[in-house]
Parts: C-alpha cells; sequence; structure tokens
C-alpha cells in the first residue's frame, strides 16, 4: 500500500509538469498564461506559438499520461491492477492542477490520452478517430475534444476486455470531468464564438 501511494504522488508530480509554461517561457520569453486562451496546454501553445513548439508539448503531455500507468505498476507486482487507474488518474490531476504555477495547467485532453493509451489503445484510437474528423471539419479543437470525451466509454464498453467495471467507470468520470473543464468552451460555442483553428500558417502561429 505504502509503494502504491508513493507512486500515485509520483504520478502527480510527473503530471503536474507544466509543459507548455516551462517551453514558452524558456525559449519564446512567453507566459502563456497570459496569452491567448490562458490554458497550459498544446492547443493554446499551438494558437500562440505555432506548431514547433506544440508538437513537443503533445508529445510529452500524452507521455506524462502513459508513463504511471503502462510502467507504474510494473514497479508494485504484488499491488492489484486497479492501481494503474489510480496512477493515470493522479497524472492528470497533476496536468490540471500544476502546483508549479498555483495549481493551473491544462485541460487535461492529451495527458488522458496518454493514460487510454496505456489501459485502453483501442478505445482511445476510436475517440482519436472522432476527434480527427471533427477538428478536419469544423476546426473546432474543443467541440472535437467534447465529442471523443462523451464517446470514451462507449469505447471502452466496445474495445476494452480488461480491468472490467473499473475501467468503464473511470472512463465516465473522465468524461465528465472534460466536459466540466470545457464549459467555457461549450458557452463559446453556442454563441459562435469559440476560436477555430486558422486555415492557413500566419507569423508566429500555424
Amino acid at each position: 500500500m505504502t509503494s502504491g501511494l508513493v507512486l500515485t504522488a509520483s504520478a502527480y508530480f510527473l503530471g503536474s509538469v507544466p509543459t507548455s509554461y516551462w517551453l514558452g517561457r524558456w525559449m519564446y520569453g512567453v507566459d502563456l498564461r497570459r496569452q491567448g486562451s490562458g490554458n497550459l496546454g498544446a492547443t493554446n501553445t499551438l494558437r500562440v506559438l505555432g506548431l514547433n513548439a506544440a508538437a513537443p508539448v503533445l508529445v510529452v503531455d500524452v507521455l506524462k499520461g502513459w508513463v504511471p500507468p503502462a510502467l507504474f505498476p510494473l514497479l508494485t507486482p504484488e499491488l492489484a491492477g486497479g492501481w494503474a487507474l489510480v496512477y493515470g488518474a493522479a497524472a492528470i490531476c497533476g496536468h490540471v492542477f500544476s502546483l508549479w504555477v498555483g495549481f493551473r495547467g491544462g485541460k487535461g485532453v492529451a495527458t488522458s490520452a496518454g493514460v487510454f493509451l496505456a489501459l485502453a489503445p483501442m478505445a482511445l484510437a476510436a475517440c482519436l478517430a472522432i476527434w480527427t474528423a471533427t477538428v478536419v471539419l469544423t476546426r473546432y479543437v474543443s467541440l472535437g475534444s467534447l465529442l471523443a470525451a462523451v464517446a470514451l466509454p462507449a469505447a471502452v464498453i466496445l474495445t476494452a476486455s480488461s480491468h472490467g467495471p473499473a475501467l468503464i467507470f473511470f472512463a465516465v468520470a473522465l468524461s465528465a470531468f472534460v466536459i466540466w473543464a470545457h464549459r467555457d468552451n461549450i458557452a463559446r460555442l453556442v454563441r459562435g464564438e469559440e476560436a477555430r483553428l486558422q486555415k492557413g500558417p500566419r507569423e508566429g502561429e500555424p
């Protein structure tokens, strides 16, 4: 139990690494908390700093979610398999509530994708297809994230055979959390004020 709690704390600390904030400050001299949406995630990095900055942020944020549920259980084989879900949840919480930047962060979509890459890759693939189709057709990243989140529990039920009901409950809880985290985006979508991805590159943007 003690080792599980230590690894849970480690998963939170790993998830808490503010990738976009550190990259923006160290390489571009920009505080992303004060630019664009103020969100410390790959999407705001893309809007403010462009694809070259957003790509490594996306990769690291996904890895922050993948490492705890994929690798931490190997360190504690004596613990029940449900600890992988705990580690994944801790990593997501770390990303959204980063202790390095006043418990602010991103909305957890990329880190959640990393968690499900480890726990239910086929379910992630289905949700990624929904996200991609939505963003390509509408250029609303937030709408793609919302639709993927809504589809996640069903995708888990249809494709994942491991972890049983616990993984389904985790998917439902995560889906609800992602929707809550995007509440401001939902309001802007309803008003027709949500920002779209640019079709073509502009200076400082994709």
